[in-house]
């Protein structure tokens, strides 16, 4: 015998047993009657239908008023029962698309992943953390037999698996393009022509591409309408910005990109960077840039990780630990 068939005595069984002693055992067997009764998709107002009969069979002589009021609690309990069934529905599809999201930035990390190259003229720091699961920012190292040290960091204005695949897509036509790689500007129009060509017009994609001589101690660098990078130069103590002119990837097959040079000496900084960055937000309105200048000088005498580490603690404090966008921050340091 099931559950249903039996569960009209078993409820009976328990009404009378708590009626004639208000025990806390009868209580108990009550809330695992109503697991039992949702494991066997027993509604609410089912039970409350069969616990208007027992009571009606057990004392015939009840008030008329009672009974009424079990049919409005069984009215209230139907549209109860009806709302709870679609949000556990909603719940299950919720579950399974946060599941679907888990696997989704899983496989962005492996295919987005990329190691911080090791120079010793150089110290490299590199931190990037999503706002939500999926990243819409992306950064990219590539170390080359010529003594070169390349630099992608791109942003795309959109976020969640579209911006992932789409990021996905800027990598693999970045790593079919080596013989370019020298050129900054040349990078960024192959990649502005793959952008143009295959992702949708309503997403767009900024994008810095710089490249590091090791043996000439200069930085070369282009961008499609990316957040300017910051350039330090320790001779002066002064900070300046690294801006290049050029339209974001996606707007027009023929953009041009303007690639600038600039000279490194030791100790002097590179700091490139997302949005996620400078916008950060607080309760007075987005941060300066000044600020944000403050935290590098704080930390500027600790090694690039431990710097970028420590300016995301600063931000994440100052946005209450809740990223309203995707953050990320790279520091080159020429050290000898």
């Amino acid at each position: 015998m099931d559950f249903r068939e039996m569960m009209d005595s078993k409820y009976r069984d328990l009404l009378v047993s708590y009626i004639k002693d208000e025990s806390e055992q009868a209580l108990y067997q009550g809330q695992k009657f109503s697991r039992k009764s949702i494991e066997h998709k027993v509604s609410p107002e089912d039970i409350i239908s069969l616990h208007k009969n027992l009571i009606v069979d057990l004392y015939p002589d009840i008030p008329e008023y009672v009974i009424k009021s079990f049919d409005i609690l069984l009215e209230v309990m139907i549209g109860y029962g009806l709302a709870y069934r679609e949000h556990q529905s909603l719940r299950h599809v919720q579950q399974e698309l946060r599941s679907e999201m888990e696997i989704a930035s899983n496989v962005q990390q492996t295919l987005l992943s990329t190691e911080i190259p090791n120079v010793k003229e150089l110290d490299i720091g590199a931190i990037s953390v999503p706002a939500k699961m999926m990243n819409g920012d992306y950064f990219h190292f590539v170390q080359d037999e010529a003594q070169t040290v390349s630099i992608a960091i791109a942003d795309v204005i959109g976020k969640g698996i579209p911006a992932a695949l789409c990021m996905s897509m800027i990598k693999y036509a970045m790593d079919s393009l080596p013989e370019n790689r020298k050129f900054p500007s040349n990078v960024l129009e192959n990649l502005n022509r793959v952008v143009e060509q295959n992702v949708d017009p309503s997403m767009f994609i900024t994008m810095f591409y710089g490249m590091y001589d090791i043996q000439s101690h200069t930085f070369h660098y282009s961008s499609a309408g990316h957040e300017p990078g910051l350039f330090y130069d320790a001779a002066s103590g002064e900070f300046s910005e690294l801006v290049a002119k050029g339209l974001l990837l996606g707007v027009d097959q023929k953009t041009k990109y303007e690639q600038v040079m600039q000279h490194i000496n030791t100790g002097d900084m590179i700091i490139l960077m997302s949005d996620g960055v400078t916008e950060c937000r607080t309760e007075e309105g987005f941060i300066e840039k000044e600020k944000l200048i403050g935290y590098i000088k704080k930390y500027m005498h600790l090694n690039a990780q431990e710097i970028v580490q420590n300016i995301y603690k600063e931000l994440e404090k100052v946005q209450d630990f809740q990223l309203r966008d995707d953050f990320t921050l790279i520091i080159f340091k020429r050290e000898v």
